[in-house]
């Protein structure tokens, strides 16, 4: 359990890594040693806490139905949304640490931003979050129904029914998630730095979400 669950999140986690804020400020750091160290942390908490309530239940052998349902079917799709948004938050803390360029209308760079740098953070984590949380609940959620209505009579059917549940799901939510906040992220120049707002009048200014 805790393998797979390191797979998925080193794979979410390097996309994070490679997707990030495109700016040349971003480049400069974005592999520096202290990131990927942050990197390795982070997928390894999240597969801790991704694997550890199965791995309780099976260690003190508690089998109730409620227990099981609790689980197997509720926890794992809240956990694997949060640690997904935990993930890209720590493989992207650079960016609200030192900040990332913003611009204006004609794509003028006005100056570099810790605030937005949060900010396109914050936005792209909630959508991972989202996506993965979606996706992970609503396959099991619609395969219970089935398993109810007796609609799968075996198993294997059941899986079947299940893996084709999540890739419908995984399609639809991609570009749900990739669409709930812009790439081209806008930031109002009155919750910016004051160096900011002495360099420009500009009322909105923009920055690059990554992805």
């Amino acid at each position: 359990i805790f393998f797979l669950q390191f797979v998925f999140h080193s794979y979410t986690t390097g996309f994070a890594l490679i997707n990030g804020n495109g700016t040349a400020k971003a480049e400069g750091y974005s592999v520096q040693e202290k990131q990927i160290f942050y990197s390795l942390g982070a997928i390894s908490y999240a597969a801790c806490i991704g694997a550890f309530p199965l791995v309780f239940m099976n260690r003190y052998t508690m089998r109730s139905p409620l227990t099981e349902l609790i689980v197997r079917k509720l926890l794992p799709a809240p956990l694997l949304g949060l640690m997904s948004a935990f993930t890209v938050a720590v493989v992207r803390s650079p960016e609200f640490e030192h900040g990332i360029e913003v611009v204006d209308r004609n794509g003028k760079v006005i100056g570099v931003s810790q605030k937005a740098g949060e900010k396109a953070v914050r936005e792209t984590a909630v959508s991972r979050g989202v996506l993965f949380g979606t996706t992970f609940f609503l396959p099991n959620a619609l395969a219970y129904f089935v398993q109810r209505a007796k609609l799968a009579k075996t198993p294997r059917n059941l899986a079947i029914v299940r893996m084709l549940f999540t890739t419908l799901v995984l399609a639809g939510m991609l570009p749900a998630s990739l669409s709930m906040f812009p790439q081209r992220g806008e930031i109002k120049r009155a919750d910016l730095e004051p160096e900011i707002l002495s360099s420009t009048e500009e009322t909105v200014l923009f920055y690059n979400r990554g992805i």
